[in-house]
Parts: structure tokens; C-alpha cells; sequence
């Protein structure tokens, strides 16, 4: 019995030593586990601020292409505008380059 006894003295020194092996092993995942919470956490934080800063940059650059469709049309209108002036600014000066030919032609002012 002696025998049994030690035996059994043996399985339970060998359990309890697994027992503390599996002890620390969980302590040591539980820290890996806490770290890897706290740099979820961190990078969800990260995450939330980027995505804050990309909605104010998306905002901003509605806005300004917003405004560049307007400049565009504007200039568009007012380069329209100018061509008309211009065409406009030709007529009057081939009517005048006319009006100034016919008044050389007449005898009132060809002798001044």
C-alpha cells in the first residue's frame, strides 16, 4: 500500500505542477490579452480621429470644388461676354474705317 501511496504522492505532485505550469500560462495570455485590448483600443481611437479628419477634408473639398464650378462658370460667361464685345468693337471699326473712307471721297474734304 506503502507503494500506492507514493505513487499516488507522485500524480498529484505532477498534477499540481500542471496545474501552477497552466496558472502562469494563463496569466502570461491574460497580459498578451490586455495588451492587445489596449491597442485595439488605441487604434480604434486612431481610427475615429482619421475618420473625423477625412470627413472635414471631404467637407472642405465639396466646398472648394463647389467654388471652382462657379468661378468656371462665371468665366465662362464673362469670356462669352468679351467675345461679343470684342466682335461688337470690329463691327464699330469697319463701320468706321467705312464712314472715314466715304468722307475722304466727297469734294468738301478734299481740298483741306
Amino acid at each position: 500500500m506503502t507503494q500506492q501511496g507514493a505513487a499516488l504522492q507522485g500524480y498529484n505532485n505532477e498534477l499540481v505542477k500542471c496545474i501552477e505550469d497552466l496558472s502562469l500560462q494563463k496569466e502570461e495570455l491574460n497580459k498578451q490579452i490586455q495588451q492587445a485590448e489596449e491597442e485595439k483600443n488605441k487604434l480604434q481611437h486612431q481610427i475615429q480621429v482619421l475618420n473625423e479628419q477625412l470627413e472635414c477634408v471631404c467637407e472642405d473639398l465639396a466646398q472648394k470644388v463647389a467654388s471652382r464650378n462657379e468661378l468656371d462658370k462665371i468665366l465662362a460667361e464673362t469670356e462669352a461676354a468679351y467675345m461679343k464685345i470684342l466682335d461688337s468693337s470690329r463691327t464699330l471699326l469697319n463701320v468706321l474705317k467705312k464712314e472715314v473712307g466715304s468722307l475722304k471721297s466727297t469734294p468738301e474734304l478734299k481740298s483741306h
